[in-house]
């Protein structure tokens, strides 16, 4: 029997996950969609699938046995409620909410409630190459992880709709989950450094430079470059006591022809982590099958809302900002160890 879905949330991101669920994956069935823009909820709605008024209603339908919340962050936490309320699964794209007291209140919903209903969005974690990656570094060959180097370059944003704050508090919560997840850390502290400004972003606080201090002692400096003009481009080296490890150029096909030697770059984020993206859900649709989550959890974007914030601070204060933690639920499994 197939997984009855409905999805919240219609806009680009929202009409990717329906084209995925309807046309790409097996074992699911959008049966709902809601969106704020009705014409345009119905525009992207399958075939058969109900057009909701609210996302409540959606939540609430009996046709409905586990929902995907694609909706713009500040409506998250009520959403995300809901189905917990409801006993529902949900998955729920970046970020988890906006603010750590909202992440605090889902986490109690959740914790309450005693069993994990909440994936968030963090793809990366999906990706062939990353989990490579992760591979090497627990198969404890190379050591310790030291340093993480990452890049985050995207071609170019829109302009007027991708604000200075943007890359703290949106882009950001990608490169500091997947180095939790690949360092098996925590971020205890932020600082962040803008150098000169690419003049292609006009008043866009562009590039960033966020160093961030892990629990471990290990540190990550993370490249965030959003008007970078060649391309969607995505890097990841992890330097050990014994060696290094890196993520491959995508996609991996090099042409050599009378032009000389290169490599195509992907154009956007859709096309870079398409596999990803799958994925992921193939891992959803499963958990969310037999009435549970799996992936990155309440915790992981709860963390990732506090790294956000602490570098918002940073970036106004030039210094480094600390992060506290509460203790971590027994439900999200094992704390990490802080560094001696």
């Amino acid at each position: 029997m197939s997984l009855r879905v409905g999805v919240i949330g219609t806009g680009m991101i929202g009409q990717d996950h329906i084209r995925r669920l309807t046309q790409v994956l097996s074992g699911v069935e959008v049966v709902a969609v809601s969106d704020i823009d009705q014409d345009r909820a119905k525009a992207a709605s399958p075939e058969g699938a109900e057009v909701f008024n609210t996302p409540e209603a959606l939540i609430g339908s009996d046709r409905v046995q586990a929902v995907v919340i694609c909706s713009w962050g500040p409506a998250h936490e009520e959403q995300l409620l809901a189905c917990i309320e409801a006993g529902k699964p949900a998955f729920c794209e970046k970020p988890l909410v906006t603010s750590e007291a909202a992440a605090l209140r889902v986490m109690d919903a959740e914790t309450a409630f005693g069993r994990r209903l909440v994936q968030v969005g963090f793809m990366r974690r999906f990706d062939a190459d990353y989990r490579r990656l992760k591979a090497v570094i627990d198969g404890g060959t190379l050591g310790a992880p030291l340093l993480y180097h990452s890049a985050h370059r995207n071609a170019s944003v829109p302009e007027g709709l991708y604000t200075s704050e943007m890359p703290l508090n949106d882009t950001l919560v990608h490169d500091a989950d997947i180095s939790r997840w690949l360092l098996g850390d925590e971020v205890r502290g932020v600082e962040v450094r803008v150098p000169r400004r690419n003049s292609r972003g006009k008043d866009l606080r562009d590039p960033t430079l966020v160093l961030l201090h892990m629990a471990s002692g290990a540190l990550v400096d993370v490249e965030i470059s959003v008007n970078i003009a060649y391309g969607y481009d995505i890097r990841g080296e992890v330097s050990c006591e014994k060696g290094v490890a890196s993520l491959p150029n995508r996609p991996a096909t090099v042409v050599s022809d009378r032009h000389g030697i290169r490599q195509a770059i992907p154009e956007d984020w859709r096309e870079r982590f398409i596999e990803a993206y799958d994925q992921e859900f193939r891992e959803w649709i499963v958990a969310a099958g037999r009435g549970t989550a799996a992936g990155p959890s309440t915790w992981d974007g709860y963390a990732a809302t506090l790294v956000a914030d602490a570098a918002l601070r940073a970036v106004e204060s030039g210094g480094l900002e600390t992060i506290t933690m509460r203790d971590k639920p027994a439900l999200y499994g094992a704390a990490v160890a802080a560094a001696a």
